[in-house]
């Protein structure tokens, strides 16, 4: 399912203003993140560790940049600042 979730939202990061309205695109990913913001912290870690490895066999230098920042980007690890 992971893996499902990370093969839309990089097609909708990676999208042309022709292929998708932007607005529609930005309400996707802040809605994706508002509901990873709200999981249980053990969910939150499980996905982190996750998308990790996801990462670390990616080929694709863009799209494992774009699995390395997940957590960050999509409210799984907490604005500590």
């Amino acid at each position: 399912m992971a893996e499902a979730l990370v093969d839309v939202l990089w097609f909708i990061d990676s999208s042309e203003d022709e292929q998708m309205d932007q607005d529609d695109a930005v309400k996707v990913m802040e809605g994706v993140a508002h509901v990873a913001s709200t999981l249980p912290s053990d969910q939150r870690q499980e996905l982190i560790e996750l998308f990790g490895e996801m990462a670390a066999a990616e080929d694709n230098p863009a799209r494992r940049c774009f699995l390395e920042d997940f957590p960050g980007d999509f409210g799984l690890i907490d604005d500590v600042s």
